[in-house]
């Protein structure tokens, strides 16, 4: 009930969106049709294209969104000069899984816009490959140079990530994962970190 009056408040803008942040998610871009969006949202087709005018202008509103919440929490901590290689990996693995416990359907949305969109994903990923020039990769280099950036990158962001975009398989495999799946998330961001300082240890 609360739901639907929540719904009922929605702008026709906002439950464009929200519609098409489900079917973008189910679908993908490439099989989604503006029909599924106006339907999903309960509107006729003519007030989406007045809106948004098309489904790409809508997928990269959305696209945007999302890519917002996956990437925004993690770039500024990258580039931060004065918090040291410790920190940023404990920052990055307590916002991240924080956000993603808010925000479960997100790593899922994020993968499927790579895969069926691969050129818009890398576009609206511009100003965003900054990796190897930030202030995580000269502290790491100082730190141990033995070990990449990317690869360290890549590993907190799989620690972080991968749980979420594998928990309704985990809680089929073990369903005790399901009834503490949040107690394991608050248990993972001091793991990760840990996990982290014994890798950068390894020459």
């Amino acid at each position: 009930m609360a739901k639907k009056k929540q719904q009922d408040t929605l702008s026709s803008e906002e439950k464009i969106k929200e519609a098409a942040r489900k079917v973008f998610m189910e679908k993908g871009y490439a099989a989604t049709r503006t029909r599924d969006i106006a339907e999903a949202a309960g509107i006729n087709l003519a007030l989406l294209n007045y809106y948004f005018r098309s489904k790409e202008k809508l997928f990269e509103l959305v696209m945007q969104e999302k890519l917002s919440s996956f990437f925004g929490l993690i770039l500024p901590v990258l580039q931060d000069p004065a918090s040291s290689l410790d920190d940023k990996i404990h920052t990055i693995a307590d916002r991240y899984i924080s956000m993603l416990a808010a925000n479960p359907d997100l790593p899922l949305f994020v993968l499927n816009a790579m895969r069926n969109a691969p050129k818009k994903f890398a576009a609206m990923l511009k100003g965003a490959d900054h990796l190897l020039q930030s202030a995580f990769a000269r502290q790491l280099k100082e730190r141990n140079p033995h070990v990449a950036p990317e690869q360290l990158f890549i590993n907190i962001m799989s620690l972080c990530i991968f749980p979420f975009a594998m928990r309704p398989g985990l809680e089929v495999i073990s369903p005790e994962i399901g009834a503490t799946f949040n107690v394991l998330m608050e248990e993972r961001k001091k793991l990760v970190p840990k996990w982290m300082r014994a890798m950068l240890k390894v020459k």
